[in-house]
């Protein structure tokens, strides 16, 4: 869609404010909202604001910031009512000189997408499953998590509310551009999942951008809290985004599939999972990105914590699902261990560059932890067949993304140092508060 395109679309919709959206190093959304009279000034000039005000975008001194908007990202708020209908474009970052802002995460990816078209003819496609919970509004500033349902893993309907709610979502995110494929209800109490059709990486980030937006919009409606929090209940199952990866040609070629492999997957697909196991630990900083994330990567809830491989063991870190019958688009490798909290714009980005690592440095790959149950190893047992765990807090994941020098290029200069800054400021804070778990257990007793 080009610019007069997007005007004539914003004028059959009778859309009356937009919303010109873009995220900080966080994944966080933000939001410059205009008038529809603005639209074609900004389509012509931008829109500009103080990027010294967004965490890890820029300094006082250098605070003049660009957005430019891409108009095949334009959707219909399809919540907002008619007589005030809005509709949003997300948009790039520049800065006054016209270059491209270094420390803009959606930028970052687009530029490194087109630089794999151009130098390798690589299309990297990521089919996500971001799970959430829906919880009852209980309180105004002191929120407790009460589940919204009582019902299980695909479940019907256990409650007609909570079915009622995840169709309206469905129905919402199909208006607005994503290709639905399935909803259900996960694991625990109040968990679900919404699954969307695979897309190249930064059509499927800003679609997981779009799934988190709309479902907290929808979910208020509804008086609900939605929440992308990987653990926000102790002692049951929590929220992941398992991301589903292949490598495809410009000519639509999957180039993970090899009908004559055992797991009828490619030597390049070997090479890639290679890479990601290599700087799993790295990775995890970033895929898994808070304090909280640390609450779910543990042993005993699905949730992968060992660095390996394998066709049907779910204890792995990244699976290859068995693929259609004779359908090579249906291959691909299944890494397990993001949660929905991570920016999938620096997701996907370094998912890339550790894969691509692998590729480049013909990295043989482990053998596969098939048929075995990595949980019930002893400690020793995992030693002697070479399985290595992820690190088991946000420190210790940073600490092993400092030392990633393929991870940090991947991000650039700016975009590592305030990604760096914000995860150390997470750890501090967090290392410092004194909790309740810590009040009932020596508050007494020490």
């Amino acid at each position: 869609m080009d610019s007069k395109d997007l005007l004539e679309r914003i004028k059959q919709d009778q859309i009356k404010f937009i919303s010109f959206q873009f995220t900080d190093v966080n994944g966080v959304v933000k939001s410059v909202d205009g008038p529809l009279n603005q639209i074609e000034k900004a389509l012509k000039n931008g829109i500009w604001f103080d990027g010294s005000s967004v965490e890890g975008f820029a300094r006082i001194q250098e605070s003049d910031m660009h957005l430019v908007i891409d108009p095949d990202t334009y959707a219909i708020l399809p919540w907002t009512p008619t007589e005030m209908k809005r509709a949003r474009v997300l948009c790039d970052i520049y800065q006054p000189n016209g270059e491209p802002f270094d420390g803009d995460p959606r930028g970052v990816l687009k530029r490194r997408l087109a630089q794999l078209k151009e130098e390798r003819n690589f299309i990297m496609n990521v089919g996500p499953e971001p799970e959430f919970f829906l919880f009852l509004q209980n309180g105004s500033e002191t929120i407790r998590p009460v589940p919204h349902d009582v019902g299980g893993y695909f479940d019907f309907s256990a409650n007609d509310q909570a079915v009622r709610v995840r169709t309206e979502l469905m129905a919402a995110l199909n208006e607005m551009g994503l290709e639905i494929e399935v909803g259900h209800h996960e694991v625990a109490l109040g968990q679900h999942e919404i699954d969307f059709r695979f897309a190249d990486a930064l059509k499927t980030a800003d679609n997981v951008l779009t799934l988190k937006y709309a479902v907290k919009a929808i979910a208020a409606q509804h008086g609900l809290i939605a929440s992308f929090m990987p653990k926000p209940v102790f002692g049951i199952n929590g929220s992941g985004m398992h991301c589903h990866q292949s490598i495809f040609s410009q000519a639509g070629e999957n180039l993970f599939y090899d009908p004559g492999d055992r797991f009828r997957i490619s030597q390049l697909a070997y090479r890639f999972i290679a890479g990601q196991l290599e700087h799993a630990k790295a990775l995890s900083a970033v895929l898994a990105p808070t304090v909280n994330s640390y609450k779910r990567l543990v042993p005993g809830y699905e949730a992968p914590v060992y660095i390996g491989w394998a066709q049907v063991n779910r204890s792995a870190l990244i699976r290859i699902p068995q693929p259609m019958p004779d359908d090579g688009e249906t291959v691909r490798a299944e890494l397990r261990c993001p949660d929905p909290s991570t920016n999938p714009y620096l997701a996907f980005n370094v998912m890339l560059a550790a894969g691509l690592d692998g590729i480049d440095r013909e990295l043989p790959c482990p053998e596969p932890l098939n048929n075995l149950n990595v949980y019930e190893l002893s400690d020793e047992e995992r030693r002697d067949h070479n399985i290595d765990m992820l690190p088991g807090s946000l420190f210790e994941a940073v600490n092993a993304f400092e030392t990633d020098s393929v991870l940090q290029e991947a991000l650039g200069e700016r975009l590592t140092e305030a990604f760096l800054n914000a995860r150390r400021t997470e750890w501090e804070t967090f290392r410092t508060q004194v909790t309740d778990w810590e009040i009932k257990r020596y508050l007494t007793t020490a």
